[in-house]
């Protein structure tokens, strides 16, 4: 593995675990930062095929949406389909007739690029402002501008509000998978899994599950969870399958593009999108495993 891809590597990671633990403003911020890139990144991908879609209308309203998932996270339901109305009406207007193909681009890019991604938010902002902290959890106000603060003692995960546990528990397991596949894909795989991305195979897909799975079981007994067992498999067989569908979807993106990389902004990891392609789905199936699934699970068989 390239140097270059391990330091970008350590340094995203790094980023991303302070967004997660501070939370808040800081989190809603890095990932405005983060879609705004991506979505860059994926109108970039759809001009290359000769579509004009309202590329920056869908970049300031998907910003709104980011926005309002943090502000009112139950409005977002609502917004979402206001401002996809509103990228119609805009390429309704423009002096060149709008195709169909500029339509669903737009559309297309306002729901991979912003409202999936708004489910991260809802999961770590929204559900910590939602929920009370747990009693055996002290909230001390830090330094930080906007009220943020420091959670005490935050290296114990079983002590920590649900929104700050399940989203780190789910970038884990999406670190497992990806390490694990791209490892094992690497040097002990022999299957080509799909067309759509030659170097994956299905060894590696099947290693990265296995490890999106033992995380997830592993951090479900860490954290108490209703029947570990079943919760922590669940959990992470959601995450490691959406992640693969993500990196596949990025994949077939490109391809038809007839690029390699999204971009080059990462050195080693090429582009924003070839970076976060694996977090796309991902976040509303873990909101909605903690919001809907979790509860109704009973605490033991």
């Amino acid at each position: 593995m390239p140097w270059s891809r391990i330091f970008s590597g350590i340094i995203a990671i790094a980023l991303a675990l302070g967004m997660i633990i501070i939370g808040g403003w800081y989190f809603t911020i890095g990932f405005c930062v983060i879609v705004f890139l991506g979505q860059s990144e994926y109108f970039q991908l759809v001009k290359a095929k000769g579509i004009a879609p309202a590329a920056k209308t869908t970049l300031v309203v998907s910003q709104l949406l980011l926005i309002t998932a943090a502000l009112a996270p139950n409005l977002t339901d609502a917004v979402f389909p206001l401002v996809g109305t509103f990228i119609c009406f805009y390429l309704l207007f423009q002096p060149k007739l709008a195709t169909i193909a500029d339509i669903s681009a737009s559309i297309l890019g306002l729901l991979y690029g912003g409202y999936l991604p708004s489910y991260w938010v809802r999961l770590r902002v929204g559900l910590d402002q939602a929920s009370s902290l747990p009693s055996n959890t002290v909230a001390t106000t830090s330094n930080l501008p906007w009220s943020e603060y420091w959670l005490h003692p935050w290296t114990n995960l079983s002590t920590l509000p649900l929104a700050l546990s399940a989203t780190f528990l789910a970038f884990a397991c999406i670190w497992a998978a990806d390490i694990g596949s791209y490892t094992f894909g690497k040097f002990f795989g022999r299957t080509r899994l799909s067309p759509i991305s030659p170097k994956k195979t299905v060894e590696g897909a099947i290693f990265g599950m296995a490890g999106s799975i033992l995380v997830a079981v592993l951090g479900a007994w860490y954290l108490n969870w209703p029947i570990w067992q079943l919760s922590g498999v669940i959990w992470g067989t959601l995450v490691g399958t959406s992640s693969l569908l993500g990196d596949l979807t990025e994949s077939m993106m490109k391809r038809d593009a007839g690029v390699k990389d999204s971009g080059q902004l990462i050195p080693g990891h090429g582009g924003i999108l070839d970076r976060t392609d694996s977090y796309v789905f991902t976040g509303a199936l873990v909101y909605y495993f903690v919001t809907l699934l979790l509860p109704l699970l009973p605490q033991s068989w």
